[in-house]
């Protein structure tokens, strides 16, 4: 088939190196999101997915909306059999999505029809799901509710970060949407309706949402840290800054801290929970780099009975 890849960030690379590794399709184009600014110095820096397609001498389309008609008339110039999509980041109107002969058919990283939404991997981490997985489905104007091709599934590690879980699904995932589009052009694949039932919701995780609360239980502290890592950070207070925190270690023995707070040894920093304590990793201090918890209570010279959320 001739196919028009639609993805941005870096977790969407996989799928189109998949595609382009393929054999039996063409990728004629890719679209993705305009350029946008990053780094000190604000430049503006090409997505992933983009500088990936120029590698390949693929031409590539940035439309400002997928409804812009030079946009349009061009993906009616391709005419493209199929086009499989990978946190794209836009909102496909219905007069995109009738070009392709077969539709838009997206990767979403969630067994749908659970954790339907912009961030499916966070929320999954953040509820303390054991297993997760991919989706292929077809596009439709609905949130992620249209007929499932397939799905693969992963489990969730007890130490998974959502950067981690989201690595390896993107992984096992652009296998999954090469093997969709081979059954597309076979006949041998049908979507099939999601079910009515097990419907949940996974909106963008705000930096409000990242914010720990550590008169919570630690499980919860724990997975809303490894939930929010690497993006957008989980955080909180200390001394009237924020404090960046990562990846903590659950200590159900310790029971003697009051929530948020601290107790600081020469080699690691306790912080106290709503039910037992926790060990720190890395912490990131306002304009500085990550560093070993205890290193940052060195270089502050933050004393036991300190709190943390203040």
């Amino acid at each position: 088939m001739r196919l028009v890849f639609a993805g941005t960030p870096e977790v969407a690379v996989p799928a189109l190196d998949a595609l382009l590794a393929s054999g039996r399709h063409e990728v004629v184009a890719v679209v993705t999101r305009p350029d946008a600014t990053a780094g000190r110095g604000r430049k503006l820096v090409a997505s992933p997915v983009a500088q990936r397609a120029e590698e390949a001498g693929i031409e590539v389309l940035k439309p400002a909306r997928p409804r812009d008609e030079d946009f349009l008339a061009r993906l009616r110039e391709i005419a493209p059999d199929c086009c499989p999509v990978v946190a794209y980041g836009a909102l496909l109107p219905r007069v995109a999505l009738d070009v392709p002969a077969r539709g838009w058919v997206n990767l979403h990283f969630s067994l749908l029809p659970a954790w339907r939404g912009a961030a499916p991997v966070q929320h999954a981490v953040m509820a303390g799901d054991e297993v997760t997985g991919a989706a292929t489905f077809l596009i439709e104007e609905g949130l992620d509710s249209g007929p499932v091709y397939g799905v693969v599934t992963e489990d969730v590690r007890p130490r998974d970060t959502s950067g981690d879980l989201l690595t390896r699904l993107s992984h096992s995932g652009a296998k999954l949407l090469a093997a969709t589009m081979d059954g597309i052009e076979d006949g041998a694949l049908v979507a099939r309706p999601q079910p009515a039932e097990g419907v949940s919701l996974a909106p963008k995780i705000t930096v409000d949402d990242a914010r720990v609360d550590w008169t919570a239980p630690a499980l919860r502290v724990d997975r809303v840290i490894r939930g929010c890592t690497p993006a957008p950070g989980a955080w909180t207070l200390f001394g009237g800054e924020r404090l960046k925190v990562g990846p903590v270690t659950l200590l159900p023995e310790r029971t003697d801290l009051a929530p948020g707070e601290l107790e600081v040894t020469k080699r690691a920093v306790y912080a106290g929970t709503g039910s037992h304590a926790v060990e720190l990793g890395e912490v990131r201090p306002q304009g500085k780099k990550p560093m070993p918890a205890a290193d940052w209570a060195r270089g502050v010279r933050v004393p036991s009975g300190e709190r943390l959320g203040a």
